[in-house]
């Protein structure tokens, strides 16, 4: 798995479990669901995102530029 590809893996599952404790749980979880929005918005425009980093440090590669 590249990081891209767990990047993607994980916005998909917090979005999904913020979703859930916001409908099971509690209302506030929502406000979760927009942090991830906001910052898959600003890492569009940046290219930097702390998700990267870590999922760097887990030891995930790089994608291949051909």
């Amino acid at each position: 798995m590249t990081i891209n590809e767990g990047l993607r893996f994980a916005a998909g599952i917090f979005t999904l479990l913020s979703l859930l404790l916001g409908v099971y749980i509690h209302e506030y979880w929502f406000f979760f669901t927009g942090f991830v929005a906001l910052n898959q918005i600003q890492s569009a425009f940046t290219h930097w995102c702390p998700m990267m980093w870590m999922l760097g440090k887990a030891g995930l590669k790089r994608e291949q530029v051909l």
